[in-house]
């Protein structure tokens, strides 16, 4: 130091930080400021460095110091404001980016700390903005590119969002962030091949780079690898002990594996870590409810409204949510939330709410408001989308077991709790007068492909072809959406009588279940509707089982009618079917 000028030795720390050797840097800028305590270059890079080591209290407290010796500092108030964003002070980070920019409009690194910031307060078309502009005034400036494909992807653009990542990495081949962002993104677009690619190629670039490891699961996992998943989840962990994401990864993979109990000791360790990640609550509260551990399970599916579903998303009503008090003289909503599977185990719970008194609002699906119009009759069904009346308390289906208090032995389970209308069914009867001397099944054997678990319960007709080698039987398909059209080409031997395209909504299919003798179907809505009507019904039982189905029973305690053929190991099929096949030669044979 004693060597070089003020303006030396700075430019020397200078090169020390960029290159990445910060305690170098830190040591020259202490000794400069010894020198010349007012020298703001050295204070606001001290500051820098302090963010970078993960002080950011201190960070803030120079950075601050040395704005206060030189108040335009644009590149000061630009890193202030990238420390107070990831402090969580995301006004002050908005604030400070923008005096950046007011005292520099074309400095791109401020625009890119704005984006970050807005990114940090939801707004997301502010952010994307900011990006976009700092990428004009600085095309070649790779995080604004990682940044933008992380807004984009919060916003849902995925495409847009891996063009933006690729951008980056382009610019920046070694840019381990931008490989490991373009994995997660192109999971989401279910290119798991890609992803895996990407993911690895991170850890490549950084082995010890835990998001990496975690997406890199999650990839394997969606490819049913749920071994490679399990060692990615561990991975990260050892990384990262404290990973609470990788927890509750690991829960899940644990759980589609089988091992429950792992599985719920994952997620408690998740928790533990970070007790408001609602992801692990939420999976969480399904091992507990699968453990038949329901009331401690209903508690923590509360945390489902914090998860953002996009398929059940939060009603933000101005009225309370009831929490079971009287509703003597005021009107309660309830509304059905996520799948129709869902509405229709539920709904048995109207009966015990209409016993607290008041009156009883309902709204559903539009496929659903038929249906439950004749187990609510003198209420009001509204189909979803269409205007409420007035209500003073509201209760999404889901909530109604918890506030009942349901455990395993006093489940509501007095069937049949719904029914088809009497003229409806008397109409299919006679249609189907012609198949009184024989047994009349009806088959579902595909769910909806947009649920995440579709692939382990769905399968093609073809697979139930040992069925059709029952003598005296006769199926019905009960099938819609795109496998419906199987049902044109039967399994040899199978007769199969399709006429779906008459089941607009879910009352059609309860008035042609009422004159069925049994249903067997995989673990769709059906199902529910067979067993809320009080009709035999027999259900194919992936592995791992959904929540609702428990572990190991061959029966159901939400549905007496109801018995269940569970698969022993993933995507045994076959054996079901087989077991299936005898049991249905055997009820045949009862009934003559």
């Amino acid at each position: 130091m004693a060597q070089l000028t003020i303006q030396q030795a700075f430019d020397v720390a200078l090169q020390h930080h960029q290159a990445g050797r910060l305690q170098e840097a830190e040591q020259l800028y202490g000794q400069i400021l010894a020198q010349q305590p007012k020298h703001a270059g050295a204070m606001h890079l001290l500051g820098v460095i302090a963010h970078q080591m993960g002080r950011n209290d201190l960070a803030v407290d120079l950075i601050r110091r040395a704005l206060a010796l030189d108040p335009n500092y644009a590149e000061a108030h630009s890193n202030l404001g990238n420390v107070l964003k990831d402090n969580g002070q995301l006004d002050e980070a908005v604030a400070a980016c923008r005096r950046a920019i007011a005292l520099k409009p074309g400095y791109a690194d401020a625009h890119n700390n704005l984006g970050n910031a807005l990114i940090g307060k939801g707004r997301l078309e502010e952010a994307i903005d900011a990006f976009r502009r700092a990428i004009a005034l600085n095309p070649n400036l790779s995080g604004a590119h990682n940044n933008l494909g992380n807004a984009l992807k919060d916003k849902g653009q995925l495409e847009e969002a891996i063009g933006a990542y690729r951008q980056a990495i382009a610019l920046r081949p070694n840019y381990y962030e931008s490989h490991t962002n373009l994995g997660a993104v192109l999971i989401d677009e279910g290119q798991l091949d890609e992803a895996i690619a990407a993911c690895r190629q991170a850890i490549v670039l950084r082995p010890d780079y835990a998001e990496a490891h975690i997406n890199l699961g999650n990839a394997v996992m969606g490819k049913g690898r749920l071994e490679e998943a399990i060692a990615a989840y561990r991975q990260a962990i050892a990384l990262r002990p404290n990973y609470a994401e990788a927890y509750n990864n690991l829960g899940n993979a644990l759980k589609d594996q089988g091992q429950l109990e792992e599985a719920i000791g994952a997620f408690r360790q998740a928790i533990d870590f970070d007790p408001d990640l609602p992801q692990a609550h939420n999976n969480y509260s399904y091992a507990l409810l699968g453990r038949g551990d329901l009331a401690q399970g209903w508690k923590e599916l509360e945390w489902r409204w914090k998860c953002n579903f996009s398929h059940s998303p939060r009603r933000d009503f101005t009225q309370p949510q009831w929490d079971g008090c009287s509703l003597e003289a005021r009107t309660i909503l309830l509304q059905t939330e996520q799948f129709f599977g869902d509405a229709l185990q539920f709904i048995r719970y109207f009966h015990t709410v209409a016993e607290q008194g008041g009156t009883i609002v309902i709204e559903c699906q539009a496929e659903l408001q038929r249906l439950f119009q004749t187990m609510a009759r003198g209420c009001q069904v509204v189909a979803r989308g269409q205007p409420l009346p007035a209500f003073d308390l509201h209760c999404p289906l889901l909530s109604l077991p918890r506030i009942f208090g349901t455990t395993l032995a006093n489940i509501p389970n007095t069937v049949p709790y719904l029914h088809a209308d009497a003229e409806d069914a008397g109409s299919w009867q006679q249609r189907l007068s012609d198949h009184r001397r024989v047994v009349k099944v009806g088959l579902v054997w595909a769910g909806s492909p947009t649920r995440p678990n579709d692939h382990n319960r769905s399968m093609k007709l073809a697979r139930l072809a040992p069925l059709g080698h029952a003598p005296g039987v006769s199926f019905f398909s009960l099938q819609k959406g795109d496998a419906a059209a199987e049902a044109k080409t039967p399994p040899p031997g199978m007769e199969l009588i399709d006429w779906t395209e008459e089941l607009k909504d879910f009352a059609n299919t309860a008035a042609l279940i009422a004159n069925l003798d049994l249903v067997i179907a995989v673990d769709t809505a059906v199902a529910h509707l067979a067993g809320a009507m009080g009709k035999t019904v027999w259900l194919l039982v992936p592995f791992p089982p959904d929540w609702r189905w428990l572990l190991d029973r061959a029966d159901s305690p939400w549905y007496p009618t109801m018995r269940l053929f569970r698969q022993e190991t993933p995507g045994d099929w076959d054996s079901v079917i087989g077991h299936v096949a005898g049991e249905l030669l055997r009820y045949k044979s009862k009934r003559g």
